[in-house]
């Protein structure tokens, strides 16, 4: 992202947004890894029904949201920032976050000409020198954070390898945001050693000063996260994506219960809006915008607290120079 400053400027939703969960769509971005593994143990015709089985439970919740199925082969890069620009346009949206965008240098590469898009280092943590990429992609490609997917780690989050990881993201001062629970939606990965947000405990607590987010509201595990978040007062929570996860609780759940129960315990300073939008051609999802800007006008938090949430706790974490923010986001990261 430039040296640009963000100008507060308001969005289609009445009020300044930073989006801050978005990948930037690209091909094979997950677990090609995973399923060669799979192939190699199990056979490509049973890795082929899994990739229908998975297809099956995507589509029914594309269908429920009126969502196009998104393009079987991805364009060119140049050709998805310039659709990205105009959605980012359309919506008058401040910034939008990539948290993963092919590889650390493409997307630097990708966000680097738009003064409204900040991108996120997301390479493996295990991977010989991953701390020092970790500083090179921060400090030589101005990536403003770091995206993992705990489940789809070659080992446990609290492993003593990562520390160093740890260590950098301290020195650097960047926030580090770690998807917990289920991964790729139904037909996915439900179980692995690192599915439950508690399995961060130890390291939240021993690089206290690293603001870790966990998206999706714990994306299946909220009790969990919102005991992570009382035992860490460093640990942040993102609203991103459909929260399909909600439809498969054994209690009844809405978005608004969980932005009222997190908003009463964890506090406005710690919860961060983020739309999980990814694919061409839906673009920007708008339709969870406004199943969150819903939600929190049920729950009726105070306009104050929503400039907290939609814009500044993002611009404060990502360290963004801000000019006529809507409030001050405060220098407590702590619980209510």
């Amino acid at each position: 992202m430039s040296a640009q400053q963000l100008d507060g400027r308001v969005s289609a939703w009445g009020r300044p947004v930073i989006d801050f969960h978005c990948h930037f769509p690209v091909p094979e971005e997950f677990t090609p890894d995973a399923d060669a593994a799979y192939a190699a143990a199990n056979g490509a015709e049973k890795l082929a029904k899994l990739r229908d089985d998975w297809r099956w439970y995507q589509e029914q919740w594309w269908t429920a949201y009126g969502f196009p199925f998104p393009e079987d082969i991805e364009p060119p890069e140049d050709v998805q920032r310039t659709r990205w620009e105009a959605e980012i346009e359309s919506a008058q949206l401040d910034a939008v976050v990539f948290v993963t965008g092919g590889g650390n240098a493409q997307l630097a590469r990708i966000v680097a000409p738009s003064p409204r898009m900040v991108g996120f280092a997301h390479h493996d943590p295990f991977a010989p020198g991953a701390a020092d990429e970790l500083r090179r992609a921060v400090v030589d490609d101005g990536m403003r954070g770091y995206k993992l997917i705990a489940p789809a780690l070659r080992g446990p989050i609290d492993h003593p390898d990562l520390r160093p990881v740890w260590a950098a993201a301290e020195e650097l001062g960047i926030p580090v945001l770690v998807h917990f629970g289920p991964l790729d939606g139904g037909g996915g990965t439900a179980w692995h050693e690192n599915i439950s947000p508690l399995r961060l405990h130890d390291v939240a607590k021993a690089f206290t000063y690293v603001p870790f987010v966990i998206p999706h509201f714990g994306c299946g595990y909220p009790r969990e996260l919102l005991h992570l978040a009382w035992a860490c007062r460093n640990v942040h929570v993102d609203t991103s994506g459909n929260n399909e996860w909600i439809r498969w609780m054994p209690y009844e759940l809405t978005v608004a219960d969980l932005f009222r129960r997190f908003y009463e315990t964890v506090g406005p300073e710690r919860i961060l809006f983020g739309s999980d939008s990814a694919s061409f051609p839906r673009g920007l999802a708008r339709k969870y915008y406004d199943t969150q800007f819903a939600a929190v006008a049920e729950v009726g938090i105070p306009d104050s607290d929503l400039s907290l949430i939609f814009h500044d706790n993002a611009a404060r974490l990502l360290k963004l120079p801000t000019v006529g923010a809507t409030s001050s986001a405060g220098e407590a990261d702590g619980a209510r």
